[in-house]
């Protein structure tokens, strides 16, 4: 189930040796050395994940970050922030950014593998799911559905599983208010 990976780094031999170990484990690597090249390779080559350096210059990871998350085309991408950053307020400003997970260099094997390979499984089950969404919408098969808070549930039928007597009677009170018929189960 090898995946597609976007490695992002202005740095060349980091970007050397993650992609020597990420081809080594059947990965397509595809690299970037600034945020823009990330940004446009993100649209266009559809990796299904990428691994993003935090310090580069003109455009950091934090703002390409923010900006995947932003764009509805690479929304759905998890970025794992690589970085040499330990203060853990640069975690939450990943966070804030959308990041999914971080990696601390110098990069270990074992959580990369580790993430990569539950990242990209992630991916592909949701891409998957999207792709069914679509599918079933295009068909007919779904509608859209009217949230809950616009229905009228007056006068619905409402059965009442509960564990606490009491419990169940105050919300069958409330609930009577609304014209619910509401039957008991202990």
């Amino acid at each position: 189930m090898p995946g597609r990976i976007l490695v992002v780094d202005d740095l060349l031999p980091n970007v050397k040796l993650l992609e020597a170990k990420l081809t080594g484990e059947y990965y397509d690597v595809i690299t970037a050395s600034n945020g823009f090249d990330a940004l446009k390779l993100a649209q266009t080559e559809a990796p299904d994940i990428i691994l993003l350096d935090i310090m580069m210059p003109e455009i950091d990871g934090f703002e390409v970050c923010a900006r995947l998350k932003a764009d509805p085309r690479t929304t759905h991408i998890p970025v794992v922030m690589v970085t040499a950053l330990s203060d853990p307020r640069d975690k939450v400003r990943g966070l804030e950014a959308g990041a999914d997970e971080f990696l601390s260099k110098p990069v270990r094997d074992l959580p990369l593998f580790a993430r990569v390979r539950s990242l990209v499984r992630l991916k592909i089950l949701m891409d998957a799911w999207r792709v069914r969404e679509e599918t079933s919408t295009e068909l007919g098969f779904t509608q859209q559905r009217q949230p809950i808070s616009d229905m009228d549930l007056r006068g619905c039928s409402i059965a009442l599983l509960a564990s606490e007597p009491s419990l169940a009677r105050q919300i069958q009170q409330h609930l009577d208010k609304d014209e619910h018929v509401v039957e008991l189960f202990d």
